[in-house]
């Protein structure tokens, strides 16, 4: 990590990112399940995917997915119930190794986080080493795999993480980075989702050398506040810090559908389905809020939020459903159907210390399905 790049500030950053971790941990404690095809979720016709194991996913079984899809595709699949207390243990365990290194932390929900090594505990100087030394002793310790990206700045570590999974490295140095970020496709971008996506490729934009080809200025015009961003990771670009106290904004998710939703149950089915994936979120990030808000959007592209506080922390699952079915009540009948609709919580614990809530110390984890 040594190669200068002088327009790029130096850090040496890890991401690390632990290999279908809530299967995997199912897979390590119950020895009948290894090597079969495992989902972490509900089996029921409203259930969803949380997590999948390499061998589900070779058959297209992804996390956030409808279960009776990933029981589709996969009929051998097996469902078992999350078990969100032993997922938090073991990512203590892997936290505490992290901390041996560095006190800068950025834990990004249970599976994963950032470690900024510029200056490591240990003095041992050299990043890919240091990356590698905690996939061992995360082994060791957990009997689990993990996967690391190891690199000059947060973004490119992070999508390096997910070069060489499972159970892999991927070091991209600075001199490296602007050619690594060019062949990349626009979807591994983050905050890039399949509708951003198609939106770019009707401007010829596929890939990170098609972004960093535009303007600033053009990129302004067709996708407004990302633009900076999007300018800058196109290039390599990427001066966060690794923050150990993280402020997250809010926990949330949002569906697109192909038809548009008109009856109150079709309505009340899709909601069903983004409750049980945004709480799943809201558990993997260890998220507590005391406001909810529902996003629709109209088949003539209105939109509308409703939101509701309450004076304490949501305390479950069966509560958030329930201020998401009252307020998703409040929007209807509909007369010209839904054609997005997505549910957030928000008012995070720890934000109001914050002050003022700016991007640079608030994110916002949010995700379209």
């Amino acid at each position: 990590m040594s190669d200068s790049a002088p327009d790029l500030l130096q850090r040496k950053i890890i991401h690390i990112d632990m290999d279908a971790f809530f299967a995997s941990v199912e897979q390590r404690d119950f020895p009948e399940l290894r090597g079969k095809p495992v989902a972490v979720g509900g089996s029921s016709k409203r259930g969803v995917v949380a997590a999948a194991s390499y061998e589900a996913r070779k058959y297209g079984v992804r996390s956030a997915m409808p279960s009776v899809t990933a029981k589709r595709r996969c009929p051998d699949l097996i469902f078992v119930k999350h078990r969100f207390d032993v997922y938090r243990e073991v990512s203590q365990q892997i936290r505490a190794i992290f901390r041996m290194h560095s006190d800068l932390v950025e834990p990004l929900s249970l599976d994963e986080a950032y470690i900024d090594v510029t200056e490591d505990k240990m003095g041992i100087g050299n990043a890919t080493r240091i990356a590698e030394m905690i996939r061992a002793e995360i082994r060791k310790q957990t009997g689990l795999t993990a996967s690391a990206g190891v690199s000059y700045n947060k973004f490119i570590a992070k999508i390096a993480s997910d070069q060489n999974k499972p159970d892999g490295i991927c070091v991209i140095k600075p001199h490296q980075g602007a050619d690594f970020v060019a062949q990349l496709p626009v979807r591994r971008f983050f905050g890039v989702g399949p509708k951003t996506a198609e939106r770019m490729a009707k401007l010829g934009i596929h890939t990170g050398a098609d972004l960093r080809a535009q303007s600033q200025e053009f990129l302004r015009q067709h996708f407004g506040k990302s633009a900076g961003y999007l300018f800058r990771a196109s290039r390599g670009v990427d001066h966060r810090e690794v923050r150990a106290h993280r402020i997250r904004k809010s926990v949330g998710g949002e569906r697109t559908y192909g038809d548009d939703l008109v009856s109150d149950t079709d309505l009340q089915d899709a909601l069903e389905h983004i409750i049980d994936i945004v709480w799943n979120s809201i558990e993997k990030c260890e998220a507590r809020g005391r406001t909810v808000t529902l996003k629709a959007k109209y088949a003539d592209f209105r939109q509308v939020t409703r939101s509701q506080s309450v004076d304490h922390y949501v305390a479950d699952k069966a509560e958030f459903a329930r201020l998401g079915r009252d307020l998703l009540a409040s929007i209807m009948p509909v007369e010209n159907g839904v054609r997005l609709l997505g549910l957030t919580l928000a008012n995070l614990e720890g934000a109001e210390a914050s002050g003022e809530e700016t991007s640079e110390h608030m994110e916002q984890q949010a995700f379209e399905f």
